[in-house]
């Protein structure tokens, strides 16, 4: 079950988070212990492998699916306005066009991965989400969302409230999602930069999904490419 507009947002507010930057400094006259301590960090996917993934796709109940998703050169495309119909006919939750994936996991570590573009003037969508397709009576309904809004030139945050990348519209960059659901944490990874580690919200059975899930006004899109799934 899906929560409707907002809703969902501001329950993830509630979360505190935080970011960690790394420095790095010149190695050119540093000792060896020095040089290998200043060494570039472990890619996130490092340990990890690469695993088959399928999808369904969602869309408002009343329209083609190529009215609001095109596939061109390995880039997914998807879009939705906010006074699309929901994706079942009578439902009351916000328009989408999202990819849903099939595979569904209760523990383990499971990693989403996949350049992202977010053209100017998508406000107020989620374009990434792990969702809590199964979960317990009065939890909540996803573990995390990524939502775009306009401002400083786009700005990504984690639900409605923690900042984690402006400058975010017109320009790919890449994401990763890797939830460690045994461990009940998910780490966020920009350009392979860990910028948040967040608390889940406890058992359930979930999922991965991305697209554009249409919270706000007007036009909302999302393009996706090179997408990857991993598990540990």
């Amino acid at each position: 079950m899906h929560s409707s507009r907002r809703t969902i947002l501001a329950a993830g507010g509630l979360l505190a988070g935080g970011a960690l930057w790394s420095t790095t400094r010149s190695t050119a006259f540093a000792s060896p212990a020095a040089a290998a301590a200043a060494a570039p960090a472990a890619s996130p996917t490092d340990g990890w492998t690469r695993t088959t993934f399928t999808y369904g796709m969602q869309k408002p109940w009343n329209l083609a699916l190529s009215d609001r998703y095109g596939n061109s050169g390995g880039v997914h495309r998807m879009w939705v306005y906010d006074t699309d119909e929901p994706m079942s006919e009578g439902g009351s939750t916000d328009p989408r066009t999202e990819m849903r994936w099939r595979q569904e996991y209760t523990s383990g570590r499971h990693m989403w991965d996949a350049d992202v573009y977010l053209p100017s003037g998508t406000n107020g969508a989620t374009f990434v989400q792990i969702l809590r397709v199964i979960h317990p009576e009065g939890t909540p309904a996803t573990d995390f969302m990524l939502n775009a809004y306009s401002g400083s030139g786009g700005t990504v945050r984690a639900y409605d409230s923690t900042v984690l990348k402006t400058d975010a519209y017109d320009t790919w960059f890449n994401v990763k999602l890797a939830h460690d659901a045994s461990a009940g944490s998910v780490n966020v990874y920009f350009d392979n930069e860990l910028v948040l580690t967040r608390d889940d919200r406890g058992p359930a059975t979930r999922h991965f999904k991305n697209g554009v899930y249409h919270h706000g006004g007007g036009r909302a899109e999302a393009r996706f490419r090179n997408i990857t799934y991993w598990t540990r």
